[in-house]
C-alpha cells in the first residue's frame, strides 16, 4: 500500500485537480469499500459545516453577500465511487461483496462507471434488481478514446523485463526500479492468493466443514 500511495502521488504530480489521499492505506487491516466511502463523506460534511461555521461568525461581509454564500454552502456534498464499467460485474461474485454494502453504495453515494471494451454495464444493471432499483444513481461514461491499459498488463510487462516506457509517467517508473518491485519474485509471493472478503469467508464457514 506504501508504494501504491507513492507511485499514485508520482503520476499526478502534474495535475491539479486529482490527490491523493492515504486514508485507506494507513488502516492497520483491509478496510471494505463502503467503509472508506463512510470516512471520506464525514470528511466532506465535516469540511462543509466548518465553512458554513466561518460564515457564521464572520461579521465584516455584508449581510446579502453572508446569506448568498451561505445558501451556497447549504448544498450537501456528493461523493461517488468511480469505477469501470466491469466493476459492476463483481457484485455478482459469491462472497465478495455484503448485500447491504451493494445497496449503501448504489443508494447513499451511487456509482460513475468509466466504459471498457468487452463490458457491458447496463446489461449487469438489467441483470440485477438491486441495481436496477437504483439505477438513477449509476452513472455511465462513454470513452471515446478507448485505452484498455491495465495494472495487470503492466505488471505482467514488468516482470518479463519489457519496457513500459509512455504506459506510465517516467517518475513511476524510475521508482518501481529503485525499489525493485513488481518482479518476478514479488509477483510470486502473491500468486494464487485469495482477495480479503474471500478469506474472511473461508476462515467463517471451514468450521462447519469439520
Amino acid at each position: 500500500a506504501r508504494h501504491r500511495v507513492a507511485m499514485a502521488k508520482l503520476a499526478l504530480e502534474s495535475s491539479d485537480w486529482i490527490r491523493v489521499d492515504p486514508w485507506e492505506s494507513e488502516q492497520e487491516t483491509w478496510t471494505e469499500t463502503v467503509k472508506v466511502l463512510r470516512h471520506h463523506y464525514n470528511e466532506s460534511l465535516g469540511l462543509l459545516q466548518s465553512k458554513k461555521e466561518f460564515m457564521r461568525n464572520k461579521r465584516s461581509i455584508e449581510r446579502s453577500t453572508e446569506d448568498s454564500l451561505s445558501y451556497q454552502h447549504s448544498v450537501l456534498p456528493e461523493l461517488k465511487l468511480l469505477c469501470g464499467a466491469d466493476f459492476l460485474q463483481t457484485f455478482k461474485t459469491p462472497n465478495l461483496w455484503k448485500e447491504e454494502h451493494i445497496k449503501e453504495i448504489v443508494e447513499k453515494f451511487g456509482l460513475v462507471c468509466i466504459s471498457r471494451a468487452g463490458s457491458d454495464p447496463a446489461q449487469y444493471i438489467n441483470a440485477s434488481d438491486l441495481l436496477t432499483k437504483f439505477q438513477h444513481n449509476i452513472f455511465l461514461v462513454k470513452e471515446w478514446i478507448q485505452n484498455e491499459i491495465s495494472a495487470t498488463q503492466i505488471r505482467h510487462a514488468l516482470c518479463r523485463g519489457l519496457s513500459v516506457k509512455y504506459l506510465i509517467p517516467d517518475s513511476v517508473i524510475s521508482y518501481i526500479a529503485q525499489h525493485n518491485i513488481y518482479t518476478e519474485e514479488s509477483e510470486r509471493k502473491n500468486e494464487g492468493d485469495l482477495l480479503q472478503p474471500l478469506k474472511l469467508h473461508n476462515t467463517t464457514v471451514n468450521p462447519l466443514n469439520d
